[in-house]
């Protein structure tokens, strides 16, 4: 048992021989520290009020002697303020002798105290509360992180209370998180957009190309799948007629980790009636700059160069982007062999059961996406992208799908969405085999969905956005520092 944790447990353990309370509930506040320090701004060095406040937070600084004792307390984060910080004193002559020893004995750094006191200013000029009376709020029994020292990255993962704990700039990232998803509510509901909850214990796997997490339940003796994308369901809801719909929902995809990606992120999806990719992109543009707007950045720096959100967001198939960057002419009709030669020269690996469609993407996505660093919406994907998106009106081979580019990495895709049930049901009857070949991130025939479709479906526009990705567009953290708390390999 480390030697911090067993002289804390003994003080607890003494706390409750004594008949006092280690946690307990009876304690309230009458100001945060925030609010004190906003009722109190101008005090003078030395300057005494008998203004009275009931405060609590928790020890983040002691430094204790004879007659005069000093704390840091800070209490909580909002999405409005950060976590303050103010300083109590406690003096001798204003709590006795006998607490001010209680205090000198009993309290450790990342203990949570209550207390009541007198704002004043110190001879310092630091704001401050003298105490009258403390009571401890609740013992910690393990120490603070060191807080002139940094966390690693990989302490700042596994810790993520330690972390919010010690660093503003973790607990800006919650604060940030938590106003982009209520600017999107906002946004998507003043142009119309429902909210719903879809489930995420799956009978079926569909919606993306994915490799999906498995389960059983237990109640129905069935396997189960961990949704690895929210589409199906929202489309079920614009069926029964819902004129435009979202959801922002938690999904899970069993595959690689890394700076970019989570077996598990969070997702928007919105889908309009009456649109198409067009429609569509206008909306994903819309939410971005209303979040640009409330954090106040429209102008972001990253490692790949400046990104200006006022600017042009523009338009690149893919097979033209491609073309230029090779210096020849791609097509839908480029031979097998040929991008296979490109792939070698270039030295990017393929598999060599891939059609052409496929390698075209993987040579987009190396040589191309990266250096897409102004909003780019690169868009007439080969057919094989997205298997629920409408077939191209005039580029046979392609369907009428983007990606949002920013920065080099996709944050957002959207297509004109596939409402025929016929050919739908050829489509996912072809992902079907190749799921039943060995393909893990084929789709699944999912007959409820096709019968939805066949009761008939207006033309639709429909987006995802990786809010997660947001995050890290406007914050330029990765994805462990935009994840609360993401999934970790078990240490051991």
């Amino acid at each position: 048992m480390p030697e911090q944790f067993r002289i804390r447990s003994e003080k607890r353990a003494r706390y409750l021989d004594e008949g006092k309370q280690a946690y307990p509930v009876d304690l309230r506040r009458d100001h945060t520290l925030s609010q004190v320090r906003a009722g109190w701004p101008d005090l003078a060095a030395g300057e005494e009020t008998q203004d009275v406040v009931t405060i609590g937070g928790r020890v983040m600084f002691i430094r204790n002697s004879g007659r005069l004792c000093f704390a840091t307390l800070q209490d909580g984060f909002s999405p409005d303020h950060d976590a303050e910080r103010l300083q109590i004193m406690l003096s001798r002559a204003e709590i006795g002798e006998d607490a001010l020893a209680a205090w000198k004995n009993d309290i450790d750094l990342g203990d949570f105290v209550w207390v009541r006191g007198r704002v004043i200013a110190s001879k310092r000029g630091e704001l401050s509360v003298l105490a009258q009376q403390w009571r401890l709020a609740s013992k910690a029994l393990r120490p603070l992180p060191t807080l002139h020292r940094e966390l690693s990255e990989e302490s700042r993962v596994r810790q993520r209370y330690s972390d919010l704990i010690v660093r503003p700039q973790a607990r800006e990232i919650v604060r940030e998180r938590a106003e982009i998803t209520a600017t999107i509510r906002r946004s998507l509901g003043e142009q119309g957009y429902l909210e719903v909850e879809t489930p995420i214990l799956q009978s079926q796997h569909g919606g993306a190309a994915a490799r999906p997490f498995t389960t059983h339940l237990n109640a129905f003796d069935i396997d189960m799948y961990l949704r690895i994308a929210l589409e199906l369901h929202l489309k079920r809801v614009m069926v029964g007629g819902a004129d435009r719909v979202y959801e922002i929902g938690r999904v899970f995809r069993n595959e690689g980790v890394d700076s970019s990606h989570s077996p598990e992120f969070t997702m928007l999806e919105a889908y309009q009636s009456w649109g198409d990719q067009f429609t569509i992109a206008d909306t994903l543009k819309s939410i971005i700059m209303a979040v640009a707007d409330a954090l106040g950045r429209h102008q972001i720096e990253t490692e790949h160069g400046g990104i200006d959100l006022d600017g042009e967001w523009t338009w690149l198939p893919v097979y033209d982007g491609l073309s230029q960057e090779l210096g020849e002419e791609i097509t839908p009709v480029t031979p097998l062999a040929r991008l296979r030669a490109i792939a070698d020269a270039h030295h990017i690996g393929y598999d060599e059961g891939w059609i052409d469609q496929k390698l075209v993407m993987e040579l987009f996505e190396a040589l191309v996406e990266k250096k897409l660093v102004a909003p780019t919406f690169v868009c007439d994907f080969p057919e094989i992208a997205q298997p629920l998106a409408r077939r191209h009106r005039s580029k046979p081979g392609c369907i009428e799908a983007w990606d949002l580019i920013i920065g080099g990495v996709e944050r957002g895709t959207g297509f004109s969405e596939l409402v025929d049930p016929v050919i739908q049901r050829e489509i996912l009857t072809e992902q079907s085999l190749a799921a039943a070949a060995g393909d893990p991130e084929a789709m699944q025939l999912d007959e409820d969905f096709l019968t939805a479709l066949e009761q008939g479906c207006p033309p639709m526009g429909g987006l995802g956005l990786g809010i997660d990705r947001l995050l890290m567009l406007f914050t330029g953290a990765g994805i462990r520092e935009t994840i609360l708390f993401p999934l970790l390999r078990p240490l051991g």
